[in-house]
């Protein structure tokens, strides 16, 4: 058996709490960036989903970053407003 040193033990204690303290903070911007991702990917999918719908009452939603991320981030009122601005607005 190894006698550890008290100091030696909390030295590795705190290393661990900050380890895991500057684990913490990192993984937080990438969790925020991974769910504007997959929100713009949902967002273009539902865009595609009304573009295809749209042609039968000929109208048409541009497919771009702002676009994706409002479909993507709100998926029924984001679309809903899209569409009404596609309608009556352009």
């Amino acid at each position: 058996m190894v006698n550890w040193d008290w100091k030696v033990l909390l030295c590795g204690g705190i290393g661990l709490i900050g380890l895991y303290l500057i684990g913490s903070a990192l993984l937080i911007p990438l969790r925020l960036i991974g769910r504007l991702v997959v929100g713009l990917v949902v967002g273009r999918l539902l865009l595609t989903v009304v573009n295809l719908l749209g042609t039968v009452f000929h109208f048409h939603i541009a497919v771009n970053p702002l676009t994706m991320l409002v479909a993507g981030v709100f998926p029924v009122p984001g679309l809903v407003l899209l569409t009404l601005l596609a309608v009556f607005v352009v």
